[in-house]
């Protein structure tokens, strides 16, 4: 039982990465993008440029490699720089046990495609579960994504809001 409580523990803080992001790809991600404050390319299409900024992530799901599937949710928030790279803290709730860390810190990758869909990956120092892979989509002129954890044994999505949408 402590062999499980262990393991649950060491999940629940790669889970709460798991909102953040909601936000990460492959460490080998080609990091497009020159830093330009432009959100689009000139034909209206995404890219690493249209995520740039703070975004406050909902993170909902479960864990279902177990007997019995185990909930998860938590909150976010994750900072892209528009060249592919992220870094975020993050707050999971897993089975009604908060982290053992308050605020657990990550970085990432992320790429865009010109549809606005993309990939993420997530690296959790120390973590076995790491890297947290995600699909993602952005919308509503880079100010919204919505996410899914693409590794087996995770059901969870995240959603996310541009903190300050000026920019």
């Amino acid at each position: 039982m402590k062999k499980h409580s262990l393991r649950l523990s060491v999940l629940a803080t790669v889970t709460v990465v798991v909102g953040g992001f909601m936000s990460s790809g492959n460490a080998g991600l080609a990091q497009a993008g020159d830093g330009a404050s432009a959100r689009h390319s000139d034909d209206g299409a995404c890219s690493n440029r249209t995520l740039r900024g703070k975004y406050a992530f909902t993170i909902e799901g479960s864990f279902v490699d177990a007997p019995v599937a185990l909930p998860l949710r938590g909150v976010a928030m994750t900072n892209f720089d528009g060249r592919g790279n992220l870094t975020q803290v993050d707050h999971v709730v897993f089975n009604g046990t908060p982290p053992p860390v308050d605020w657990t810190p990550a970085t990432g990758t992320y790429s865009i495609n010109s549809d606005c869909t993309g990939q993420a990956e997530i690296i959790i120092p120390g973590s076995p579960f790491s890297p947290v892979i995600l699909r993602l989509v952005v919308g509503n002129n880079g100010n919204e994504i919505r996410t899914v954890v693409s590794k087996p044994g995770y059901v969870v999505t995240s959603t996310a809001t541009k903190v300050d949408q000026s920019k």
